[in-house]
């Protein structure tokens, strides 16, 4: 299958989804399966009617693209899920102060895993405030960083 870029699918989506309050989280397509997945998120979250209305909205101009050269293929439309990594500057933005996991590739301080609020960030390192005291930790040595789930 020849897909279209990504990056032309995600430009789509965004345009559609700026007039539905809706951020693009990811793109993802799966050759194993032929599966276009367009991950979604909205200030209050996203539930099962805000999935259908964006995938309603955007069908039509996804079948104008053509994103698979005419081949069959699946197309979802999902939130990014609760235990999603951060991959974009939005993600940290929007976790700024709030309780993150990071999973390390090697220990620091004897810990792979380290839970604490998200102090600051930039494109080579995060603060994270374990306690009292604050890590700075280069990205290149974080596996992992996602929002802490807390069930109570």
């Amino acid at each position: 299958m020849q897909l279209k870029s990504l990056d032309e699918i995600r430009a789509l989506s965004q345009k559609i989804a700026a007039d539905m309050n809706i951020e693009i989280v990811d793109v993802e397509f799966d050759n194993r399966t032929d599966t276009l997945t367009v991950y979604i998120e909205t200030e209050g979250g996203v539930d099962l009617d805000t999935c259908e209305k964006f995938h309603n909205a955007i069908n039509e101009p996804l079948d104008g693209l053509d994103p698979s050269g005419g081949s069959p293929y699946t197309f979802n439309v999902s939130s990014p899920g609760l235990d999603r990594p951060f991959k974009t500057q939005r993600d940290f933005e929007r976790n700024l102060n709030k309780e993150v996991e990071i999973k390390l590739y090697a220990p620091l301080k004897g810990k792979k895993y380290l839970e604490g609020v998200l102090t600051d960030f930039d494109e080579n390192s995060v603060t994270v405030k374990i306690g009292r005291e604050e890590l700075k930790i280069s990205r290149n040595k974080i596996a992992k960083i996602n929002k802490a789930i807390k069930f109570e």
